[in-house]
């Protein structure tokens, strides 16, 4: 046991004088002649107890996280963002202290969107930008600056994200619901040949998955008007599989479901589109600001950028979207084939041709077992399995990094539930 040890905090309860309140309220140091001062003398005990470093967290001390977002990221990117964290590259700091203008932090947004453009193959006719306020922020970024208030614009509601962004449309210009799927809750997606759509509308917007209710494009609708552009909120399946980027105006997703944590907004949007927004836009939500800007208007979310980057890096080392879609349908399929054969002890209402690869939703036959189901799965080390609160049941969100042993998991748990109380 090491003793005890002169320091200046025990010098100073010996000693309280040296520090004096004055009646004004401000503490006092007082100043003696340098004449009169004393050598103070520490004293320290060769002996220390040695504290040994925390031990790594092991793969076996995580829980499979089924969250919607923020959600599950990769333990490589982790192990990498952990073993960095104290010191960047020799850099002598973290990146969450880095100036926004440095060159390290440069070189790592750079990095960044050169590893994106890789991954979409965005070509230079796009600009990418990494934002703040996520995708709902973007509900209102994209009226203001695509269309003026009197332009019509249609929007194809699949589910609550959609009825979102239609709402806050609402404000900026004259935005039309040509489909929504709310009088069959949200599980299904409209035969595009069968649209509605107005011949002069702006742009036609869609959300390509909605989180909350399993509902995904498989294909993308082409707008009516030949000058109009398809916009896409792509928060919950960006990256997870290949998507030909020329087909829309703009992509704009949130990164804390597949590409990193939250605070981060990434937008994708044809430069042609940018320099046209109205004039009650704020500077923060003008694309146009931040484009000249390289993103760098303001002090950017550094971290998260950061870590996005890591995961970008981790998608090709994987072989690219092309790879990693192969993974996500087989994560899929595997959860989808043991709800439909369950014999209807779990069921999933959303259309078998437009389920999510990112979202499954599912409720259980007795619906009084449903909060048991959370519980129990809690406790074998998986978690947010709660499907939101708007409609209630279980949702398994299985995310890029998701891994195949996670799904697994879960479905063996399932089975075991069901033979319990079936």
């Amino acid at each position: 046991m090491a003793t005890s040890a002169t320091t200046p905090n025990t010098l100073l309860l010996k000693n309280p004088s040296i520090f004096k309140p004055s009646t004004s309220g401000i503490h006092i140091f007082p100043i003696t002649r340098a004449t009169a001062a004393k050598p103070i003398s520490i004293k320290c005990s060769h002996s220390a107890t040695v504290v040994a470093p925390p031990t790594p967290a092991s793969a076996q001390d995580r829980v499979f996280n089924f969250a919607a977002g923020p959600a599950t990221l990769p333990e490589n990117v982790l192990r990498k963002a952990e073993s960095e964290l104290y010191n960047w590259r020799g850099a002598g700091m973290s990146v969450m202290e880095m100036s926004h203008r440095g060159k390290e932090f440069l070189s790592i947004i750079q990095k960044a969107e050169s590893d994106l453009r890789k991954l979409l193959d965005i070509s230079d006719d796009y600009a990418v930008l990494f934002l703040q306020g996520g995708a709902t922020t973007q509900f209102a970024c994209v009226p203001l600056n695509i269309c003026k208030p009197e332009d019509p614009v249609d929007y194809i509601v699949t589910g609550s994200w959609g009825d979102k962004a239609f709402k806050e449309a609402a404000k900026y210009c004259k935005p039309n619901v040509i489909w929504s799927g709310k009088p069959e809750k949200y599980t299904g997606i409209p035969a595009f040949d069968e649209l509605d759509q107005n011949p002069d509308a702006r742009y036609l917007h869609i959300c390509a998955n909605e989180t909350i209710h399993g509902v995904e494009f498989k294909d993308y609708p082409t707008p009516k008007n030949k000058d109009a552009v398809l916009i896409a909120d792509m928060s919950s399946n960006f990256c997870s599989k290949p998507v030909d980027v020329s087909k829309f105006g703009i992509i704009y997703a949130g990164a804390q479901k597949n590409v990193g944590p939250s605070g981060v907004t990434i937008v994708i949007i044809r430069k042609d589109l940018i320099g046209n927004a109205q004039g009650i836009t704020p500077v923060m939500l003008d694309y146009k600001i931040h484009a000249d800007n390289n993103s760098l208007y303001n002090t950017p979310p550094c971290y998260g950028i950061y870590m996005c980057g890591l995961v970008f890096e981790d998608l090709l080392a994987q072989g690219g979207l092309v790879e990693v879609e192969k993974k996500n349908i087989k994560k899929a399929q595997i959860l989808y084939d043991a709800i439909d054969e369950s014999k209807g002890f779990y069921r999933c209402p959303v259309e078998k041709s437009v389920r999510s690869l990112m979202n499954v939703p599912f409720t259980l036959e007795k619906s009084e077992l449903e909060a048991e189901f959370v519980k129990e799965a809690a406790k074998e080390g998986m978690i947010q399995l709660k499907g939101h609160r708007s409609v209630g049941g279980m949702r398994a969100s299985i995310y890029n990094a998701m891994p195949l042993a996670g799904v697994e998991k879960l479905v063996a748990f399932m089975k075991d539930f069901q033979a319990k109380h079936g």
